[in-house]
Order: C-alpha cells, then sequence, then structure tokens
C-alpha cells in the first residue's frame, strides 16, 4: 500500500521564507561585493594615473601650466622694470598721483585767460617769429621710427590757428654722431648774416641711449631751412650724463647764447625719472656762449640753476627772456614729465649768468585750466606770449598763450591771448 507523506501548510510557508531571505542576502551581498569592486577598481585607475608612464596629453598639460606660471611670475617682475625704465617713473610715487593746489591769483579764475590748444602731438615747442609769421618746432612726434621727420615744423600768423606743415622735414640729413632716432626740443635763432641757426637734442652713437645738443644752419634765409647738421655736437658733457633741451639766446650785446640741460638724471641711481633714489645726481642748467657763428662755443659753459628740494628727480626745458627793465627771466621744467607734477616754473636774475631767485609758484601746473602736465615752455622775445605742451590722451600737445610780466614784484601770471581781427596777427608781437 502506498505511502503518502504530508507536509505541514506551515512548514511550507517557513521553508519559503527562509529561501527569500537566503535569496535577498545573496543578492545584497553582490551588490556590497560589486560596489566595492568599482570602488576598488576607481583607486586602481586614479592610482594608475598617476604611477603609469605619461602620455603626450599629461605632459603637454604639465607644460602648459609650468609655461603659464613663469609667465605671470616674469611678467608680474617685469612691469615696474619697464615702467621705471621706458617712462621714468613708478605710478605709486607721490610724484605721479599727486596734484597741486589750485592758483590763486585772480588771472588763473578767468576764462578769457585760458590757453589755446594749438596742435595735437607736438611736444617740446621752439618758437621764432619772421616776417609776421610764427614758427614752431617740434620734437619728433614717432620718435622710435628711423623713417619718419626728424624735425617738424608748423606755422601761424595769429599765433592761434596753427598749421603743421606734413611730411614736411626741416632737417632732412643728420649728423655724422648722431642715430635716426629721438630727436628733440628744437629751437632757432637768426644770427646776423640773415640765416637761422638750429639747435636740438639728438641720441648719440656709441653713448648707449643719451643724447647730445646738436647745430644746424639753414641754407637760405627761410626758418623752414631746411637746416644742415654739424658732423660734431655741440655740447655733449658726459659727466652730466649728456645734454638736452637746448634753447638759443640773444643778450643786449649782440652776443649769442645757448642755454640747455646736463642731463644728470639719464645717470642717476633710479626711480622716479631715474633720479628719486639718494644720493641724487647733479641736473644743472648750463650756459653755453656761442660765437657769432652760434656753432662754435667760447669757453666752458656756465651753471645757473640746479635740482631743489621742490623739483623732484630733474629740471629741464630752459629758455631765457630779457625785459625791458634789464631782468632776466629763465623759464624751466621740473618734476617727470610724465608725472602729475611736472610744470612751467621760473626765476629771475639781474644777471645772466645768475644767480636766480625763483618764484614762489609755477607759472602753469596740473589743474590750471584743466590742463594735464603743462611743461616744455618757449616765450617770444617781447615777453608777451609762451608755447608749451600739456598732455592729452596718449601724446602731448601744443598750447599757446599770452602772459604778463608784473615788474613790481618780478611775478608772471597768464593774460589773454588778444588777436587783431583786422591785420589778422596778435598786436604784441616777439623779435626775430
Amino acid at each position: 500500500m502506498a505511502t503518502v507523506i504530508s507536509i505541514a501548510p506551515e512548514k511550507y510557508v517557513a521553508h519559503s521564507v527562509v529561501q527569500t531571505i537566503a535569496v535577498n542576502e545573496i543578492s545584497d551581498a553582490g551588490k556590497i561585493q560589486s560596489s566595492l569592486e568599482a570602488k576598488a577598481g576607481a583607486g586602481a585607475e586614479k592610482k594608475r594615473f598617476f604611477t603609469r608612464p605619461w602620455g603626450r596629453r599629461q605632459i603637454g598639460i604639465l607644460c602648459a601650466l609650468g609655461f603659464l606660471g613663469l609667465a605671470l611670475t616674469a611678467l608680474i617682475i617685469a612691469l615696474p622694470i619697464y615702467f621705471t625704465k621706458i617712462y621714468g617713473f613708478a605710478k605709486d610715487t607721490d610724484d605721479y598721483w599727486k596734484r597741486p593746489q589750485p592758483n590763486e591769483d585772480h588771472s588763473y579764475q578767468l576764462e578769457e585767460n585760458r590757453p589755446s590748444f594749438a596742435l595735437h602731438n607736438f611736444p617740446d615747442p621752439g618758437l621764432i617769429q619772421h616776417n609776421g609769421t610764427w614758427y614752431a618746432y617740434g620734437t619728433n612726434p614717432k620718435k622710435k621710427n628711423p623713417g619718419s621727420i626728424h624735425v617738424p615744423v608748423a606755422t601761424s600768423t595769429n599765433f592761434v590757428n596753427w598749421t603743421l606743415h606734413e611730411d614736411y622735414d626741416a632737417m632732412p640729413t643728420l649728423g655724422a654722431w648722431e642715430k635716426k632716432v629721438n630727436h628733440w626740443a628744437p629751437d632757432v635763432i637768426q644770427r646776423d648774416d640773415g640765416k637761422f641757426v638750429m639747435y636740438y637734442s639728438g641720441e648719440a652713437k656709441n653713448y648707449g641711449s643719451h643724447h647730445c645738443v646738436g647745430v644746424a644752419v639753414s641754407n637760405s634765409t627761410s626758418p623752414l631751412g631746411p637746416y644742415i647738421p654739424e658732423d660734431k655736437p655741440l655740447a655733449c658733457p658726459h659727466k652730466h650724463g649728456g645734454a638736452i633741451d637746448p634753447s638759443p639766446f640773444r643778450d643786449t650785446d649782440g652776443t649769442l647764447y645757448v642755454v640747455y640741460k646736463g642731463d644728470g638724471n639719464s645717470v642717476g641711481h633710479g626711480g622716479n625719472c631715474n633720479n628719486s633714489k639718494k644720493p641724487l645726481v647733479s641736473v644743472p642748467i648750463l650756459l653755453q656762449k656761442l660765437k657769432s657763428d652760434g656753432t662754435t662755443p667760447v669757453g666752458e659753459p656756465v651753471k645757473i640753476l640746479d635740482i631743489d628740494d621742490t623739483d623732484g628727480p630733474l629740471v629741464e626745458a630752459p629758455d631765457i627772456l630779457l625785459t625791458e627793465d634789464g631782468t632776466y627771466y629763465l623759464f624751466f621744467s621740473s618734476h617727470c614729465y610724465v608725472s602729475l607734477g611736472y610744470n612751467v616754473k621760473y626765476a629771475h636774475s639781474k644777471s645772466l649768468k645768475g644767480p636766480y631767485v625763483r618764484a614762489n609758484r609755477p607759472l602753469l601746473q596740473t589743474g590750471d585750466w584743466g590742463l594735464e602736465a603743462p611743461g616744455g615752455a618757449t616765450a617770444s622775445t617781447d615777453g608777451s606770449k609762451i608755447v608749451f605742451h600739456a598732455n592729452c590722451g596718449q601724446f602731448r600737445c601744443m598750447w599757446s598763450a599770452a602772459i604778463d610780466i608784473r615788474f613790481n614784484n618780478n611775478t608772471i601770471v597768464m593774460s589773454k591771448l588778444v588777436v587783431d581781427q583786422e591785420s589778422n596777427s596778435t598786436k604784441s608781437t616777439g623779435n626775430s
């Protein structure tokens, strides 16, 4: 007889539950194992990235990062050096950022005395008048371009409206001593034979980037020239770092002189315009007597001015005016030309060779009629007008203005530039 085995329902259910739990536990264990293996694999992958030999991609990335770091470091180091060497200043110096106090003289509050804008990009203007026409000569506007004009010229019949003689070079050839670039601050005088003599700053060969004073004579009786330069510089005092910014002068007895800056700050010890780190180097204004030809020096130059505590690193751009009462006025600029402290100062003396007594306040400085860093002034020989430059964006532009000399206290202030509409010329004119 067959035996029938009977399983209780409760036991069957329990067995199924146990089996299900076991399956779930096995599944969970598999997931955990897979997770651990995945993490281990990721760690191994990271480890392999740093331990296995690098491919081109990794090496390229590393090189690029290294080059970028070196470039940034070099840039941080080079920028201050660049600005100091090329522009001669550090922008965090007081001389750059300081704005002078406004002039309290009433003449500086009058809009009618505002200087007149004359020419764009025409720094360091020299000035002469001949046969009713004014002639201005400027620093080479493209000083780093050997093919550019060496000495630009502009003319005016009323001292207000100026015409630049574009593409005309007043000195198309150069002296054997000078380079083809960086011709600065030309100025002109007429000598007794009717010819004109130009004095200028040229960068000398075999003398680094230092300048000397050159001289050139016109081959015509026109202030336009062209001027033929001498093969040797007129003045090049090596002990002062060369010479720049010449300006001619004729005394009452007819004797010719040229006054210029001994470029001492070019051999200074660094800092603002290369001469704000002590010990400061002498930056003299020198007066040189000349023969009647205007090209031959007589004797040694005489120092008539030097920097003091109010001038910053330099004085430059000298120009001498003799007034009808027998007083000599010496115009000059002080502080670094790229700083807001740059200005037009003046001093007076009863003797051409000094000593000169400085005025209490500059004739022109930053803030006067909104001007920025005015400097490089040249006066008409009758003492009624000046031309100068001031910043205009990235350039230095020429301005013309009238001045008034107060003989009772030897001060000079700005005045209204009056134009005679009938003759189209200024009412008071200078002498050639």
